[in-house]
């Protein structure tokens, strides 16, 4: 009977641990289910929320367009591009100025120039071959000698003292003016123009280097009276551009920027200048100035001018202008004659 009683309870304890098992597996599957419950309503959130954001923009940004003036790259040939062997352009340095005290400078007047490129003398200034050092045109030279950063150009719509810098960009828009929007005709949604569809477009003008014909020169003529001689420098060099009124007709010739001569002298002597009649015998651009060997008219000096003003705003004739340019030159010159006795 005891037997019975120790099987019957063995009987029992084991399964009550079974039960006990399977509800633990039970109530473990159930909070699996739970879990994975929730990870389906977190995706269906997800999902809903990218729905709902809004969308990427994909309007490409707006162009912005800039004046510029494009400058042909120099290239160097590689071949001598000759007959003899050109290694003296490269090694040429100006010669200093001779020193004068300001005791000595018993004369000193300044003279403003006008410089026409089409005059025979001075065709050289629109020479339009390309060597190793780029187009040969003296704007491209002055140009790129700027671009390089070689010279400071400065604004001559403030003064020609050589006060305000310019940048590139600056002289660009000066040059070629700043780009215009325009509307014109969209013949993608309007082919036949019936609805009257128009679209902007930006008109960016291009630089031409043949529309610079004039420069202005300024210089000082001072008597030392230590060495008793006139001497006359340079002190700068400005394009000019043309301005036209609405109709295309002329109306002002104006300076764009300054460009102080004494620095630009050793860049220039690394640049020739063109001689129409003999090739061989090519000057440097610095030997062309010191030596004059350029025509240009008397717009302005402070010979007897007060009020500063040029020649043209007090003689509306041009050939009177042109006369009273050539008065002015003989005053000069005539000081220094007059300090000798025959």
């Amino acid at each position: 009977m005891k037997i019975r009683l120790i099987r019957l309870s063995i009987l029992t304890a084991v399964i009550a641990l079974a039960l006990g098992t399977v509800q633990a597996q039970t109530s473990t599957s159930r909070k699996k289910k739970k879990r994975t419950g929730t990870t389906k309503n977190t995706s269906k959130n997800s999902a809903a929320t990218a729905a709902v954001a809004p969308p990427k923009d994909s309007v490409k940004p707006v162009q912005e367009f800039v004046a510029d003036i494009k400058l042909d790259t120099p290239r160097k040939s590689l071949r001598n591009d000759a007959s003899i062997e050109l290694n003296l352009v490269k090694d040429r340095t100006p010669l200093a100025y001779e020193h004068i005290r300001e005791d000595d400078a018993v004369y000193r007047q300044r003279v403003w120039r006008e410089l026409d490129v089409h005059e025979k003398m001075n065709l050289p200034f629109v020479y339009k071959a390309s060597e190793d050092n780029g187009n040969q045109r003296f704007i491209n030279i002055l140009l790129n000698l700027i671009h390089s950063g070689d010279v400071t150009a400065f604004d001559a719509s403030v003064d020609d003292r050589f006060t305000t810098p310019m940048t590139f960009r600056q002289i660009a828009e000066s040059m070629v003016g700043k780009p215009q929007i325009i509307q014109i005709p969209d013949m993608t949604i309007d082919p036949d123009g019936s609805k009257g569809l128009t679209k902007d477009t930006t008109i960016v003008q291009e630089f031409n280097p043949d529309q610079v014909e004039r420069y202005e020169i300024k210089e000082e003529w001072v008597f030392d009276k230590e060495s008793s001689r006139m001497y006359v420098r340079i002190l700068g060099i400005a394009p000019e551009k043309t301005i036209l009124n609405a109709d295309g007709s002329f109306r002002a010739v104006l300076p764009i920027f300054w460009v102080y001569y004494p620095d630009l002298r050793a860049s220039l002597a690394k640049y020739e200048a063109y001689n129409g009649k003999n090739f061989g015998a090519r000057m440097s651009w610095e030997e062309l100035f010191e030596s004059r060997m350029f025509s240009s008219r008397i717009i302005k000096s402070t010979i007897d001018n007060p009020g500063d003003n040029f020649i043209a705003s007090y003689i509306k004739d041009p050939i009177l202008d042109l006369l009273e340019g050539d008065n002015i030159k003989e005053k000069v010159f005539n000081y220094e004659q007059d300090l000798w006795s025959y």
